[in-house]
């Protein structure tokens, strides 16, 4: 008896010990991603302040860019996730006010941040969204930066974002990406300028943007890699999908309206308090080319 219990304890000491071991080894892998430096040369940018160019700048953080879903509709930050387990990450305040970094980040801290992904300090931003983002014309990253620097001043300090150890075992099992800055390819030429035309190819730059991040590269949706756990699959937009047989009625009513053909409800993940501020026309391009895509 005294032997078994003898092994017993070799036993669950052994077990404690390759915990602890296991559990310091994600750490270590996690926090140096988390701390890898990135030296972003960003292109020349010009950066208006005329109205029509923070009109546009509005209208995309607005709708597609979703940058009020995150950072609130005032861009003075707010949580994302708070969960000991997972993580917890606050969006930044955007703006001027305390707490903000609206009066201290240049035009190129805002492009390498929105475009590429990366902190002032060169550190990878969590949850930032540039995989998307870095598919934006120059003309409407400069658009945007230009509608964030009008906002008005608001006092908001946020506490530093940190990951729990769920999500950092999550992240470095690949289950849970949020350093899109490993994703993107730092060096790639980027458009100048997309014309906003009701055309399947302006479509195809819209969801390049705003939608590919939850429905994938392919848009067959499937498991939100950004997202949390508890998150459902984003639908198949493909002809393979669901909304083969929408029309664009329907199209129209589910980016407005968060409303299904037969009147039931998408999940509330699906951003569609964003996207009911889309044009006809933008939705009409969105349409066109969803119904060019093979099935997937």
């Amino acid at each position: 008896m005294k032997r078994w219990l003898k092994w017993t304890g070799y036993a669950v000491g052994g077990m404690a010990g390759v915990l602890v071991l296991t559990a310091a080894a994600v750490y270590a892998f996690s926090e140096a991603r988390y701390r890898r430096q990135y030296t972003i040369t960003p292109s020349a940018l010009t950066i208006l302040s005329d109205s029509a160019t923070v009109a546009r700048g509005e209208h995309l953080a607005t709708s597609l860019g979703a940058c009020v879903d995150c950072h609130g509709d005032n861009l003075a930050g707010r949580p994302v996730i708070e969960d000991p387990a997972l993580g917890n990450i606050y969006a930044t305040n955007l703006t001027r006010g305390k707490g903000g970094i609206g009066g201290t980040l240049t035009d190129v801290g805002f492009q390498r941040a929105i475009r590429h992904g990366v902190a002032p300090d060169g550190r990878p931003l969590k949850v930032m969204p540039s995989s998307e983002y870095v598919n934006l014309s120059d003309a409407d990253l400069a658009a945007i930066i230009a509608y964030v620097k009008t906002r008005p001043p608001v006092d908001n300090v946020l506490p530093a974002s940190s990951m729990g150890p769920v999500g950092r075992a999550l992240f470095v099992a690949g289950k849970l990406p949020v350093l899109h800055a490993e994703r993107i390819d730092h060096d790639r030429r980027h458009v100048t300028s997309v014309t906003p035309t009701p055309t399947a190819g302006y479509g195809a730059y819209l969801i390049a943007v705003g939608c590919k991040g939850c429905h994938g590269p392919s848009l067959a949706g499937g498991k939100i890699i950004d997202g949390p756990p508890n998150w459902p699959p984003a639908a198949n937009l493909t002809s393979a999908g669901p909304t083969k047989d929408y029309s664009e009625e329907d199209m129209k009513r589910v980016l407005r309206q968060g409303k299904r053909p037969n009147g039931t409800s998408v999940n509330g993940v699906m951003p569609w308090r964003l996207t009911k501020n889309l044009s006809d026309d933008e939705i009409h391009a969105i349409y066109l080319y969803l119904r060019r895509l093979p099935p997937a």
